[in-house]
């Protein structure tokens, strides 16, 4: 076979340029010729040529002056509690000013009228109101947050940011002032008023106690890599549980916590003491937490020493305990997994004496599956060892996210429990999501027969047309045995726009109380107070109006006229740790979600949140845990999240308890 003699290169590259050449002009003549009817041609358009979007006709809002809102609502609650019934109507104002000169201004108030045969000694008639001003600056380059009304006790950040343990705010109605200057990272605060409780279905309402409660604290740098804080707190009352929910108790306390924190890159040391003096007399307690990061390996270290009968706060803390703890985690690639030791020896020979060890692995096998365990250990000196293992596999296929567990525990003398459950998260289109959870367990309980339960729960959300949405969780719980429950737990709430402005939102609950997990061993788990609560249903009912003017404000975090979306999300009780919402996990109600350390949120009774027309880029979310229930705890640290133009974010936030 005879070979072609191949062009010379300049003929290769004039033939090539021919018909680049001679396509453009054939798709210019293309694009200039009609279309054939019916037909779709594609066309492309410059950015620079785009028209602008049309108004909104809905849209006349005011843009005048500096932004500003104002949210009126009406509740309307019907409660059922054991045997009592009675209902709640309630009225929630809001507002929100952007100064020119004196940061931002914003209000919350609520007004609550009970009725019917309720039995617990609240008054026909309650509320609670809190006036907030962030953000003002003075010279010297402070910045101000000051607040009255209904306030959590305000703390540094060497208290909040605790590994091991656990130190609360406290609930009051009084006024707080915090003054903070970034540039050598100091910060004040004070507060005073009187402590209470929060109560009300719907509409929260704030039960005020007999005692007063005080704060004062403050933070700085010392030296380079050293934060140095103490902080003061004074309370009268006790948060008790009964059977009609939780009431303060008498009780004064007079506390103070001091802390010393080194930090010069991935590692970090941080000292603290703590003397209190209550009821139960003096006592002291001191703790040093230890982390340090060494490639892909993170270290966590620490000792402890808690007198019995320390207190901080309304709350219980760890006490009555002396020993130390090391936690070693790591994670890269497929893999993560962690392993801890504790000892522990009770001060006054009452408490827990011995070891308590974890363990976590988790394997991602491949894009669609994933598999872990986990386990806990607790040796008693003195008899009584007991333990739990967790096995899990998640896999993603064409039918969405799956995972099977079981979880096994024996804790000696025939408290042998295991459960078996499967979670499914279905793959929907937008707008729609659901999730199933199946689950059969045998609890036991010394000397008595094991109890038998099979669950079935439901959690999900279905977008109705354009402007309804209906989210919820149910579960369908049958039993048999001495400790069983039978019955539903059923929150399901319906929300749309009537008109411009104008929403209504409806939701049923159902509750049965709760139990203590047999699979929780951790002996420092805070021992709060449990009682299991009667059955409890409410339907719901509101009607909102929501005003705005201002053009800055219709973008938060970004500068006026900036592209925005949305922010929407949920806070959960994480029962398996995993980071995902299974449809058997609860929703955690009235908790504050902070955006930028400035716009506040609170979560309703499914757990949800929003954060309407958020600037495009990157944001950082903050939850304050004050009304989780107790051992539940959120990480401190802020969740980063990225919005983009008329999208909307969506993140769910899981509560984490000792494990």
């Amino acid at each position: 076979m005879t070979a072609l003699a191949r062009p010379p290169l300049r003929h290769r590259l004039a033939a090539a340029l021919t018909l680049i050449l001679a396509a453009r002009a054939g798709t210019a003549a293309a694009q200039d010729a009609p279309a054939p009817d019916g037909e779709y041609r594609d066309r492309i358009i410059a950015p620079q040529a785009l028209a602008p979007l049309p108004p909104d006709p809905e849209d006349d809002r005011d843009d005048s002056g500096l932004p500003r809102s104002l949210r009126i609502g009406l509740d309307y609650a019907r409660n059922e509690r054991g045997d009592e019934r009675y209902d709640e109507r309630g009225l929630s104002l809001g507002g929100y000013w952007e100064t020119a000169n004196w940061g931002s201004v914003s209000l919350d108030a609520t007004a609550l009228r009970r009725g019917g045969d309720r039995r617990d000694g609240a008054r026909e008639w309650s509320g609670a109101a809190t006036l907030w001003q962030r953000s003002v600056y003075v010279d010297g380059g402070w910045r101000g947050d000051n607040g009255l009304g209904v306030l959590a006790t305000p703390a540094p950040e060497l208290q909040r940011n605790q590994y091991r343990f656990f130190l609360p705010t406290v609930a009051m109605a009084g006024a707080s002032s915090q003054w903070s200057r970034d540039a050598d990272g100091r910060t004040v605060y004070a507060a005073f008023g009187r402590a209470g409780v929060f109560d009300g279905t719907r509409t929260v309402g704030f039960e005020l106690g007999d005692g007063e409660v005080a704060a004062l604290g403050a933070q700085w740098r010392p030296a380079p890599n050293w934060t140095a804080s103490a902080a003061l707190l004074s309370n009268d009352g006790r948060i008790a549980a009964d059977a009609r929910g939780v009431a303060l108790t008498p009780g004064a306390t007079q506390a103070g916590h001091w802390a010393a924190r080194w930090s010069s890159g991935t590692d970090s040391v941080q000292f603290n003491l703590l003397n209190s003096h209550s009821r139960d007399g003096n006592a002291s307690g001191g703790w040093i937490d230890a982390s340090a990061r060494r490639g892909r390996f993170r270290h966590d270290a620490g000792v402890f020493s808690l007198d019995p009968g320390m207190a901080w706060g309304a709350l219980p803390v760890n006490q009555d305990a002396r020993g130390g703890y090391y936690r070693l985690g790591y994670q890269y690639g497929r893999w993560l997994w962690n392993a801890g030791l504790d000892e522990i020896r009770s001060i006054s020979g009452r408490g827990f004496d011995g070891r308590y060890a974890t363990a976590f692995a988790r394997y991602q096998a491949s894009t669609r599956l994933g598999y872990g365990a986990s386990a806990s250990l607790r040796h008693a000196d003195g008899g009584g060892d007991a333990y739990s293992v967790q096995g899990f596999a998640d896999y993603r296929s064409d039918w969405g996210q799956t995972r099977l567990q079981l979880d096994r525990a024996d804790a000696g003398g025939g408290e042998r429990s295991w459960q078996a459950s499967v979670d499914q998260a279905l793959p929907l289109p937008e707008g729609q999501h659901l999730s199933l959870s199946l689950a059969y367990a045998e609890l036991g309980q010394r000397g008595l027969e094991a109890t038998r339960s099979a669950s079935v729960s439901l959690y999900g959300g279905l977008r109705l047309g354009q402007r309804w949405n209906l989210d919820g969780n149910a579960r369908w719980t049958r039993g048999d045995g001495p400790s069983a429950t039978r019955g539903s737990d059923i929150n399901l709430g319906l929300s749309g726009a009537l008109a411009r402005g104008w929403t209504l939102s409806a939701a049923l609950y159902q509750s049965r109380g709760s139990q203590r997990s047999p699979f929780l061993l951790d002996p420092l788990a805070l021992d709060s107070p449990f009682q299991r609560l009667p059955r409890e249903r409410s339907a719901l009912l509101t009607l909102r109006y929501d005003w705005q003017a201002g053009r800055p404000q219709a973008v938060l975090g970004a500068a006026p006229n900036a592209a925005s979306g949305d922010i929407a999300g949920t806070l959960y009780l994480d029962e398996n740790g995993d980071g995902v919402r299974a449809a058997s996990e609860r929703p955690a109600a009235n908790v504050t979600v902070v955006l930028d350390g400035r716009w506040i949120a609170r979560t309703d009774s499914n757990g949800a949140f929003t954060f309407a027309r958020v600037g495009v880029g990157e944001h950082r979310l903050q939850t304050i845990a004050d009304n989780l229930p107790l051992p539940w705890s959120l990480s401190d640290a802020p969740t980063t999240l990225r919005v983009s133009v008329r999208e909307t974010t969506r993140i769910e936030i899981g509560a984490t308890r000792p494990r």
